[in-house]
């Protein structure tokens, strides 16, 4: 009962999300900010959770604020905390996207690295400076099939 009661929670959040955005929601997961987007490198936020999405006009990695009592020890010290926050690279400006995992049993065993998505994407910092960028996240939970789907006809 109670997982039903869940699973309808969920639906109704991703339609929600979906008639916000008007695009449609190909592939989710949940993941870990690493590197690769100045706004967040420079305000040092490394290691906030998201919503991995790839949508029909791009991928998004969308940080809702938390604050569980092991965040406000381990941020203690943090001047600014980040806010609801979204990354957004237009389908059109992503070169590639990859889930590297760790396939050495031994490795996975002793020391688990999560898998990570890479995404390589033109940036256009100013009108004469355009170049590649590549954005670094740690893909926790059903991010499978997202690389494929920011490349997928499907719309």
């Amino acid at each position: 009962m109670l997982f039903r009661k869940t699973e309808k929670a969920a639906d109704a959040f991703w339609q929600e999300y979906e008639e916000k955005l008007g695009e449609k929601v190909l592939a989710r997961g949940l993941g870990k900010y690493v590197s690769g987007w100045d706004e967040f490198d420079n305000k040092k936020w490394g290691g906030i959770w998201g919503l991995i999405i790839a949508t029909s006009g791009g991928f998004r990695f969308h940080h809702f604020p938390q604050m569980t009592w092991i965040d406000a020890f381990t941020r203690f010290a943090a001047q600014e905390q980040p806010k609801e926050k979204t990354i957004f690279i237009p389908k059109e400006k992503i070169i590639s996207a990859e889930l590297i995992k760790g396939t050495n049993l031994w490795k996975k065993i002793f020391s688990y690295t999560p898998p990570q998505l890479v995404i390589r994407y033109t940036d256009e910092t100013s009108a004469q400076q355009t170049g590649e960028k590549r954005l670094l996240l740690e893909a926790e939970y059903k991010a499978d099939d997202l690389p494929g789907k920011l490349f997928s006809g499907d719309s």
